[in-house]
C-alpha cells in the first residue's frame, strides 16, 4: 500500500526501512508505556495489529496493559487493526502533531490510515486507545531540523 497514490509522504522524515524501525521500536515500547494507563481500561482484554501497513506488530492486551508486542505469526487472531504508513506514524509523534496528523481519526480522513475489523473493542475504550498510541509522542525523532 505504500505506492498508493491516497498515502502522503512527508517531507524530512526517514526513509522506507528506517521509518518502518522506528514506528516498531515505537509500538514495541508501549508495553513499558502502557502501564500508567492500564486502570483506566482494566476491564479490556483483547488482541489487535498496530503499525505501518507492512509491519505491522500483535499486540497482546490484558486488563489495559500491554503484555506483548511482535510481530504475528500465522496462527495468531486479532480484533482490529489500525495501521498506517510510517511516515504518518512519525508525524503523529511529534510534539506537537501539525493539524491533520494529529489524530488517528485525520489520519485516515487523509487516506494515510485505515481502522478495519471488529471496532467494538476499538469504540468502546477509544480514549484509551488514543491515548495508548500517542504515548510515544514526542519520543520517536522525526523530523530533520
Amino acid at each position: 500500500m505504500g505506492g498508493d497514490a491516497r498515502h502522503e509522504r512527508t517531507s524530512g522524515t526517514a526513509t522506507g526501512g528506517e521509518a518502518e524501525r522506528r514506528v516498531a521500536a515505537a509500538i514495541a515500547s508501549l508495553a513499558e508505556l502502557s502501564v500508567p494507563l492500564a486502570e483506566r481500561a482494566r476491564f479490556l482484554t483483547t488482541e489487535c495489529l498496530v503499525g505501518s501497513f507492512a509491519a505491522p506488530l500483535h499486540l497482546s492486551i490484558a486488563a489495559g496493559r500491554v503484555t506483548a508486542a511482535a510481530v504475528p505469526g500465522l496462527q495468531r487472531s486479532w480484533r482490529f487493526a489500525v495501521r498506517a504508513t510510517p511516515e504518518a506514524w512519525l508525524e503523529f509523534w511529534q510534539p506537537l502533531p501539525r493539524p491533520g496528523w494529529h489524530d488517528l481519526f485525520a489520519l485516515t480522513k487523509r487516506g494515510a490510515a485505515t481502522i478495519e475489523g471488529d471496532l467494538h473493542p476499538l469504540m468502546a475504550n477509544l480514549q484509551y486507545f488514543k491515548d495508548l498510541l500517542a504515548l510515544p509522542r514526542g519520543r520517536v525523532g522525526t523530523r530533520a531540523a
